[in-house]
């Protein structure tokens, strides 16, 4: 899973990084508006997707 989010200005190498994985056991999230900061803790506006990552890692380790 690669979490990014969309205003951050490496989102490309995000999207890059997803395309290179191979396998069917991976998942893009696009937080939309999101940068950097808003991803390590919330930057205020709820931006960290909990449930998807819970979800995933759930779905696959549980």
């Amino acid at each position: 899973m690669i979490v990014h989010g969309e205003a951050a200005h490496s989102y490309y190498m995000g999207r890059d990084a997803f395309a290179r994985l191979t396998g069917d056991n991976k998942e893009f999230v696009t937080i939309p508006g999101a940068v950097h900061t808003d991803l390590y803790d919330g930057g205020g506006k709820n931006a960290i997707p909990w449930d998807r990552l819970t979800g995933f890692f759930d779905a696959r380790f549980a």
